[in-house]
């Protein structure tokens, strides 16, 4: 027997990648280099003016204004010489100056967009030189000396356009994205999971399984599902509509615009306008007076509408109205990203209208709603976000009581249940605080999926009421839950958690039967509306290829249970059964199968 050291049964360790805001050293790394790069861009292109220049989660990007269009060839050339200005060992110098001398300055060299950005800047105002060839300003972090940056940790990785200040009728810039990190093992580790992310990229597993499709005369950020893709909606939509049935929701369904006054109510109009599509006046005089229809972003006003439709007694709380209700918002095209972030996308919304001694065993009971959907969907690596408002910005309304009282409801409910959580301040929607559930994928990315939001607010601007005990009338509470989030997006994420290798719960095809020849034809068409008959997703392949065409056809569909029929297989009644879970079974009768598949459907499982 060979003898094995000890060190080549040691698993390899694991490289953390941590964000840019979770490290003040890659926040000093990547806010540097991005400088680097700046410098690097001006002395190659000399007519090329710079603007902005910021870290972002996994890198930097630095936008420019240049008459010559950058292509992936400059990216190369732009890296040596940014390697040759970190290995001069310039000196990171900051420096305070007076918003004269940085005008003057900037006027020296004929920098028109660092006027813009000096004007919105507050004192202190610091400039950043790299030795004394080079400056922008800055409020930093950075490092001291470029020699603390190390070359073969750092990437060039893509070119882009861009407006100036996101405004599209203003002028067209480059942006050319980067990354850096602390040595090259991080790189190479973060290159690894970009390549890993092209193969799990929903948007290209989509097209090639066949769920759905992007058109340009559609619009950007418009879905459109095929059957197979609306079929895997179906099945998320049924399974939760179940789940609620059992829980006591009851059913709603709400137009997609109403007339505007609705959203001047709720305060959406007021606070959430840019993110609305514009308003639909019948004329220019009602538009000025912004009389007219919008899309809605939101399903909240139109649920209120419907408690509102009577006076309600405290018998008849909680009272939870649940609706499948797509939304539209007018996302910036540039950041549009798949079925991640569209413009038009179905939430899995409801609004539970609760007494106040109601609150806490109500947000409770949505809590174990949404792990309850977490767990089915396999979906295991997620944490508690409490969503707060931010004491110090205006984009809120309501009371300061009404929103210390919806706080204190939210960390009370997570400090019952014991679970993990953190604080996001400055995360809460307008009108009130949420308990986000961030899930991390096989990528370590984060996604915001299930929410729940305790709202005093919207109580009070509609004028909610409903007949206490007592006899007197009293105001409700509301909870806002969506525990899928949004189809599109959770959608869009279970494609790349499982790499479009679906549970047969959820695959749209469940069952396929691959004949060997026609005569078989009949007998698998028999067993399939069998299959069908009972709830199964099944279908023969009539193609008339050859079986190890049949077979890869079906792998590359991804079908999880494939059953091949010949002649033995006819004269036994039986299935010759693969799966990809498990690989060649051998034949097994027909009824066997059904019942196998059947129970593993019903218990969220495998073949």
């Amino acid at each position: 027997m060979l003898a094995i050291e000890n060190s080549d049964l040691q698993p390899q360790k694991a490289i953390h990648l941590p964000r840019t805001s979770e490290s003040e050293t890659l926040k000093k790394i990547r806010h540097t280099t991005s400088h680097v790069m700046a410098m690097a861009v001006q002395k190659l292109f000399p007519k090329a003016q710079v603007t902005i220049g910021p870290w972002i989660e996994q890198g930097f990007y630095y936008d420019f204004d240049s008459p010559e269009p950058f292509s992936e060839k400059d990216l190369k050339a732009i890296y040596k010489e940014m390697v040759k200005i970190i290995n001069r060992k310039l000196p990171v110098i900051r420096e305070e100056v007076s918003r004269e001398e940085a005008e003057r300055r900037i006027n020296a060299i004929n920098e028109p967009y660092k006027l813009e950005i000096l004007a919105g800047l507050t004192e202190p105002i610091t400039i950043y030189h790299l030795g004394d060839q080079w400056w922008d300003l800055c409020a930093g972090p950075h490092v001291e000396n470029t020699s603390e940056l190390n070359p073969k940790a750092i990437e060039l990785e893509s070119l882009a356009g861009a407006y100036w200040r996101g405004d599209e009728n203003r002028a067209q810039l480059q942006r050319i994205y980067g990354t850096a990190w602390e040595n090259p093992e991080q790189l190479a580790e973060y290159k690894r999971r970009k390549e890993e992310a092209l193969k799990r990229d929903h948007r290209r597993l989509g097209k090639e399984l066949g769920l759905f499709i992007f058109s340009d005369p559609v619009g950007p950020g418009l879905p459109l599902w095929t059957p197979k893709g609306t079929i895997l909606r179906s099945i998320l939509e049924d399974f939760l509509k179940q789940e609620q049935i059992k829980r006591g929701y009851l059913p709603v369904v709400t137009p997609h615009i109403a007339r505007v006054d609705l959203f001047k109510i709720s305060g959406h109009w007021q606070k959430y306008k840019e993110d609305m599509f514009p308003l639909m006046a019948e004329d220019e005089e009602a538009a000025k007076l912004e009389q007219g229809f919008v899309m809605k972003p939101m399903n909240c006003p139109f649920h209120i509408q419907i408690y509102q439709s009577q006076l309600r007694s405290y018998r008849e709380l909680p009272m939870r109205l649940a609706e499948f209700g797509t939304v539209y918002r007018y996302e910036q095209s540039g950041e549009l990203g798949g079925l991640t972030r569209v413009r038009g996308f179905t939430v899995d919304d409801s609004h539970l209208f609760v007494t106040p001694d109601q609150l806490e065993s109500e947000f409770l009971s949505v809590v174990d709603l949404i792990l309850t959907v977490f767990k089915s969907l396999q979906l295991k690596k997620f944490k508690a976000r409490l969503s707060f408002r931010d004491p110090d910005s205006d984009k809120y309304i309501g009371s300061d009581e009404a929103w210390e009282k919806a706080q204190g409801a939210i960390r009370h409910a997570v400090e019952t249940l014991g679970m993990d959580h953190f604080e996001g301040i400055g995360e809460a929607a307008f009108y009130g605080p949420k308990l986000d559930f961030i899930f991390q994928d096989a990528l370590e990315r984060e996604w915001q999926l299930g929410t729940v939001q305790v709202d005093y607010i919207l109580p009070e601007r509609f004028e909610l009421e409903y007949v206490g005990e007592d006899g007197f009338r009293q105001r409700p509470v509301m909870i806002h839950r969506a525990p899928f989030g949004s189809l599109e997006r959770l959608i869009g994420i279970l494609i790349e958690e499982y790499v479009g290798d679906f549970p047969l719960w959820l695959a749209p095809i469940q069952v396929r039967l691959l004949p060997v020849g026609d005569e078989y034809l009949a007998y698998a068409l028999e067993v399939v509306a069998k299959m069908r008959s009972l709830g199964i997703r099944a279908e023969v392949d009539t193609s008339n290829e050859r079986l190890g065409k049949q077979i890869r056809n079906a792998e590359k569909e991804k079908i999880p249970v494939m059953g091949v029929v010949g002649a033995k297989e006819v004269e036994s009644n039986s299935l010759s059964i693969r799966t990809r879970a498990s690989g060649e079974l051998g034949a097994i009768p027909a009824s066997e199968v059904i019942d196998k598949v059947q129970q593993a459907i019903a218990n969220f499982g495998n073949f």
